[in-house]
């Protein structure tokens, strides 16, 4: 087995040195001529797409892909795949703490972020070479030639398992004319960016490519630092810059060598979150802190003011190299033998201010002792792919060795233990106040934030300080599957394809828990904790002893359930300090796919699919702890050790058709689809930590519809668009405490409302529209006009389904309008991104350790959102050689 970065960058390294290699380049014989330039489809019928790895007319592929080529692309300003989702109905992508927690959805399906341990449900593609995580791919992404964004399970045809999707990006390739191409461009927020690219023959045989661009913006997020350290008062900002080059070898007819290399670096602030609504807990948060450190009800989040007293800053490093061999071998009847190599590496550390206030509660230091996340993964894939006059068939071999590391840490800030001790003693002086009334017992309710010190026996002030929790995950995942994909001609009208895939992943992580000085509260009570509490209680409440002894034991025991369950959260609970655990996970398991298509006519193309997606299991890397260790029970303070979570299984029923009118200038395709999730991954944020559960069922039923339309009478204009329609649901029989039922008194997170509900980030209507036009103004200048609109039905934002995060409809709009010369030599653009400057939040979430009851509109409750971006505008002057 390939263990360790070092072993794969240096097989990674020679593979390229040898592929590269003057010896293998000088025995070659040179080529006639460069490969002249492909000339463009004259009509949108002969659109060409890669979703079943060979070059295909988009009609003649039973698959419901979306393709978005370069010139759309660069009219709609997409950069990285956050941008895409304006163009493609059905997909969503958000981000939460960081620019490194980032989701894509498809169809209402997606892994939610924040937890590393879970794979994506729809994967990204680059050149290639699958990335590990969706946040990976998720930069600038260069010189595009085209993106498809495949909807249902691909795995007989890419090379990673995904279970809901796959967005496969193209860059373009270095050709053999050399052309020089910059852009400049400056907009509101102070945003300032700069590209380049340059490409050129070497020699006869030999080409390459090299982009680079660097880009800078303000901040659009107010912050109201409180008392600091924080000084930056914005947030959400930009500063990245990113080069990638090229280098292709043609050696021969048969032969072609493109070696490929990346590295983007990002220093930035991110992310803040604004308050959308504002409970009584703002008060505790207020006393403590001596200001005011949370917005005040009424307060719009949408004036974009967060309020963060501690940094966010996010440092993200990106960068890989990969070489892609095809050879045609001549071997069955002129089989093609492709070698996709690739060794990248990403890392992320991030600053953060837990409690998203200006009070000093919990935070995280932008360090990399202290906050870490880096993938270091090796890849090797090996397709052979051939034809007869009835078969295309191809067979191929995929293989991934990642290594993992994650550092998580809690810092207690100076205001924890009074707002916690205050949280702590009210909730449970108040509750026995309640209780004990109609017995005619008062309860001493004065000095509650003293109380928990009564009970520890601790002064005041050192019960919780420091770093809480200091925790390393070391995971190694090794993945290596087997799959085919071939397409039976059965007769001139009739395909029949099969796809069968076998995988094997094995995983192992390593955890090392440990609690360096914030967790001396918790140490304490977990001595005696009745006879502590009760102690403490028999002083506030005298009339407690006058009760029946089966009553006392009883309010006793509840209380100091309570207590020790609050003073022992995750990040400061002392049984997880010293813990070492070693968890390892092996699956095998076989999916696939099975399509027919018959083309009825030029014009009219209809498919029917079945397909079996599988994406693999994995581990929390978080601290989970519950009621008695196992992590299918109820709230409580033992750790759990077993942090597994089983793979992820889904069935795919699709009826489509792709139909082709007005001579190949319209296309309308439209796809009918049903899928079935086994064992859906949901990662739930429980206002302390993440944990990860297992949904039996969670179906998706609906009907995508797209179009693609050069009207003949009025040159120059192309519209494309989409409309989704989407049912997916929870299903009905959802096992656990947290499902079934909730106590008046549990922690944020039940999960008792999922059940036959509608999943999160589930619109059942989304649509896109995007118009170009492009006309004459002179006889040497043109202009170039297009609007591109997104529009989302409502949907709910949080995993648990509080009403408090349901967000609803809206449109995004972007327009772009340039004037430039006929031959393509410069061109002046003018821009704007949401320019109705719509106000939406990303995801909506618990306020931490600011929302203790589940049910809706409880008054103590804090709920927070990370908003989208506003309104932005700007203009681009672009030159080409």
């Amino acid at each position: 087995m390939v263990s360790g970065h070092l072993q794969r960058h240096a097989l990674a390294t020679a593979l390229l040195a040898i592929l590269a290699s003057p010896a293998l380049v000088s025995t070659a014989h040179a080529q006639d001529a460069a490969p002249a330039a492909e000339e463009q489809p004259t009509t949108l019928a002969g659109i060409t797409v890669t979703a079943q790895k060979r070059e295909e007319a988009l009609q003649d592929v039973p698959i419901s892909v979306t393709v978005l080529d370069e010139q759309l692309i660069q009219d709609t300003g997409v950069r990285d795949i956050k941008d895409l989702q304006v163009l493609v109905p059905g997909l969503t992508v958000t981000s939460t703490q960081n620019e490194a927690i980032t989701t894509a959805r498809i169809r209402g399906i997606g892994t939610v972020g924040d937890n590393v341990g879970l794979e994506s449900s729809v994967g990204v593609v680059i050149d290639g070479v699958y990335r590990p995580r969706n946040s990976v791919g998720f930069g600038d992404l260069g010189q595009i030639e085209r993106i498809e964004v495949l909807k249902g399970p691909q795995g007989t045809v890419f090379g990673k398992n995904t279970s809901a999707g796959v967005i496969n990006v193209v860059t373009r390739r270095p050709s053999y004319t050399q052309s020089a191409e910059a852009e400049i461009t400056a907009g509101n927020y102070g945003a300032l960016g700069v590209a380049g690219s340059y490409n050129d023959a070497l020699g006869e045989n030999a080409a390459f490519s090299i982009y680079a661009a660097k880009r800078k913006r303000d901040g659009w997020m107010d912050v109201e630092t409180g008392s600091g350290p924080r000084t930056e008062d914005k947030d959400y900002d930009q500063d990245f810059h990113t080069i990638r080059g090229k280098l292709l070898f043609e050696p021969t007819e048969n032969l072609d060598i493109l070696l490929s290399g990346d590295f983007t670096n990002r220093d930035e602030n991110c992310c803040t979150a604004v308050q959308t609504v504002v409970g009584q807990s703002a008060l505790a948060l207020n006393a403590v802190a001596g200001h005011q450190t949370v917005a005040a009800p009424g307060d719009d989040p949408f004036d974009r003011v967060a309020y963060s007293n501690r940094p966010t800053t996010q440092k993200i490093k990106d960068s890989g190299v990969s070489a892609e061999v095809n050879w045609e071998t001549g071997w069955f009847g002129g089989a093609t033998l492709t070698s996709i190599t690739a060794s990248r590496e990403w890392e992320s550390i991030n600053g953060l201010d837990y409690d998203f206030s200006t009070a000093d509660i919990l935070y995280r230091n932008a360090d990399k002792d202290e906050s870490f996340t880096g993938f270091d993964t090796f890849s090797q894939e090996f397709r052979l792919t051939g034809s007869t006059d009835r078969i295309d068939w191809m067979f191929g071999l995929f293989y991934s060795d990642e290594d993992l590391d994650r550092t998580e840490t809690y810092r207690v800030g100076a205001h924890y233990e009074p707002y916690v001790s205050s949280l702590i003693s009210n909730l449970v002086l108040g509750t026995l106040a309640q209780q004990l009334a109609p017995l005619g017992i008062p309860v001493d309710m004065t000095n509650p934030a003293l109380f928990l010190s009564q009970v520890s026996g601790q002064p005041f002030g050192t019960n919780f300080a420091g770093l809480g929790a200091h925790d390393r995950y070391k995971q190694n995942a090794e993945s290596l599957a087997l799959f085919t994909n071939n397409t039976w001609h059965a007769t001139d009208a009739l395909d029949v394809t099969l796809g069968l895939r076998y995988t094997r992943e094995k995983k192992e992580l390593v955890s090392d828990y440990s609690n360096p000085n914030g967790s001396i509260g918790c140490g304490s009570m977990l001595a005696n904790p009745a006879a502590r509490v009760g102690g403490a209680l028999y002083q506030r409440i005298p009339g407690l002893a006058m009760l029946p002894p089966e009553l006392q034991a009883q309010i006793i025991g509840g209380a100091a359930s309570q207590i020790v369950g609050y003073s022992c959260l995750p990040w400061s609970n002392a049984l997880h300090s010293g813990r070492s655990t070693v968890q390892e996970g092996d699956e095998k398991e076989w999916s696939g796919t099975v399509k027919a298509a018959y083309r009825w006519n030029d014009n009219v193309m209809t498919y029917g699919s079945f397909a079996r997606g599988h994406k693999g299991g994995g581990f929390n890397m978080d601290r989970v702890q519950s009621a008695d260790g196992n992590s299918a029970s109820g709230a409580g303070i033992m750790p759990v050790n077993d942090t597994s979570f089983g793979g992820e299984f889904v069935d795919s029923f699709e009826l489509g058709a792709k139909t082709t009118w007005a001579g190949g200038t319209l296309l309308l395709n439209a796809t009918l689809f049903h899928q079935e999730y086994e064992d859906f991954q949901l990662n739930s944020f429980l206002g302390t930590s993440f944990v990860v559960r297992s949904i039996p069922e969670v179906t998706s039923s609906g009907i995508d519809a797209e179009l693609l339309w050069q009207p003949a009478a009025v040159p120059g204009l192309m519209l494309q668009g989409g409309l989704m329609y989407a049912k997916t649901e929870f299903g009905n029989d959802i096992p656990g405490p947290d499902f079934v039922e909730r106590t008046p008194l549990s922690t944020s997170g039940a999960l008792y409302k999922l059940p036959g509900a509608t999943m999160p980030f589930a619109p059942e209507w989304s649509g896109s529209l995007s118009a170009t036009y492009e006309w004459d103004f002179s006889s040497s200048l043109v202009g170039r006009f297009n609007i591109g609109a997104k529009y989302m039905g409502d949907y709910n934002t949080g995993s648990d389904l509080d009403v408090e995060k349901h967000q609803d409809s809206y449109t995004v709009v972007n327009a772009r309008f340039g004037i430039g010369r006929d031959d393509g030599r410069w061109m002046l653009e003018f821009w704007g991104t949401n320019v109705t400057d719509t106000e939406y939040v990303q995801v909506g979430f618990d306020g931490p350790l600011q929302n203790l009851f589940p049910d809706p509109g409880n008054p103590f409750n804090t709920y927070n959102a990370f908003p989208a971006a506003p309104r932005m505008y700007g203009v681009t002057l672009r030159v080409r050689y």
